[in-house]
């Protein structure tokens, strides 16, 4: 009896693609989210966003935060996305492409932002992950760090911390990381 729906299946497919079209392929609700939650972006201007693999590919994009504020003022730090196909019920992976000196950024590009662990609920959306983002670098973290030696340095001695960041983005050493530039 399976294999007789199989077969009507694909005769049914067959049929609704006999106009000579490609076959189309059926978007998961997780796609059709996430087109709902890009076309209604209202990015902030220090933001854009980008579809590396072009537009067919909605579920995984980058976006480039451009911070007009803060210690990070005039760098560029781009962050790819990988959607689930149970998005918004599973939280996107977040990861920063460029190698950043920042409390709440280890330098693997994990971060450390609570919606997208323990505070992600379904309500919740690609913007607000933007601005969340947006505002590590306007607001850093040191109580919720994942580079633990950039949160000692803020939390500790905040000027010495700003010429970190200036080193870092600048293309150099701190400590015994290099950093490429970035602004």
């Amino acid at each position: 009896m399976i294999k007789l729906f199989k077969v009507k299946e694909k005769q049914r497919e067959l049929a609704e693609n006999a106009n000579g079209k490609p076959p189309v392929k059926k978007q998961s609700a997780g796609e059709l989210r996430l087109h709902k939650d890009i076309s209604e972006l209202n990015l902030p201007k220090t933001c854009s966003i980008s579809f590396p693999n072009g537009k067919d590919d909605l579920m995984n994009f980058e976006v480039t935060i451009h911070p007009d504020e803060g210690y990070y003022t005039g760098g560029t730090f781009v962050f790819s996305f990988d959607i689930s196909p149970m998005y918004p019920h599973e939280a996107p992976k977040v990861k920063c492409k460029t190698k950043v000196y920042h409390p709440n950024i280890d330098l693997e590009g994990n971060v450390c932002l609570n919606i997208l662990r323990e505070d992600w609920k379904p309500v919740l959306n690609i913007n607000t992950i933007i601005y969340g983002l947006s505002h590590l670098f306007t607001e850093p973290n040191h109580e919720d760090p994942l580079n633990h030696d950039a949160a000692a340095v803020l939390r500790d001695n905040p000027k010495i911390f700003e010429s970190n960041v200036r080193r870092a983005m600048s293309g150099g050493y701190v400590g015994q990381t290099y950093f490429q530039r970035c602004m």
